[in-house]
């Protein structure tokens, strides 16, 4: 028996690699969602809430678009003192997000789904908090020099799969959920819908 269409419903390289890195055969189809519309419908929400409630939004917006494939919805949020944090839209603004973590803790939730045909049949959610540690102006700069726009593909403008590696203090959590997915429990609920052999 072969396995399911499998899709991921991201544009996110970081969450291709992953998938790709695990030996996880799939097709890529971004979700066309309107986030801003979706979070200003849930004024409520914690950042962790959003996150799943956004990655099952995805996975049901591609899921309609492709019959009978499993589809993996994903999000992640940026949880400042229990506050929302979008993406930004520059440099400046990164170097203002920057400044805002500078010296703080703060959480990356990561939350996945997996629908097929409409329908959410498996969610999850992981977190992790980084600790920034207290940089200098002059390390910020060179910072965001080296990394230009590559540090606008990430809400909290860093990668720490590169140089954003050297904000940090300390890290507690899984190093995939920290980068968008969280991958062991999705590995095992693909093995649970036949995406992968048990």
């Amino acid at each position: 028996m072969s396995a399911p269409p499998f899709v991921l419903a991201s544009a996110s390289a970081a969450r291709r690699a992953l998938l790709t890195g695990a030996g996880v055969p799939h097709a890529v189809e971004p979700s066309r969602v309107d986030e801003a519309a979706l979070k200003a419908g849930w004024p409520d929400a914690t950042p962790a809430e959003v996150a799943q409630r956004l990655a099952e939004a995805k996975a049901l917006d591609v899921s309609a678009r492709r019959p009978g494939a499993l589809v993996l919805g994903s999000d992640q949020t940026l949880d400042l003192d229990g506050r929302t944090l979008d993406k930004v839209p520059d440099l400046a603004a990164a170097r203002d997000r920057l400044l805002a973590l500078r010296g703080r803790a703060h959480r990356l939730h990561s939350g996945a789904a997996l629908a097929r045909d409409g329908a959410v049949l498996w969610t999850t959610l992981d977190s992790a908090t980084l600790s920034v540690r207290d940089f200098s102006d002059a390390f910020l700069d060179a910072y965001l020099a080296e990394e230009g726009p590559q540090a606008l593909g990430s809400v909290a403008c860093y990668r720490l799969e590169g140089p954003g590696l050297q904000l940090m203090d300390r890290v507690e959590g899984d190093h995939a959920t920290i980068l968008g997915l969280p991958m062991l429990p999705v590995l095992a609920a693909l093995r649970d819908h036949g995406v992968l052999d048990a």
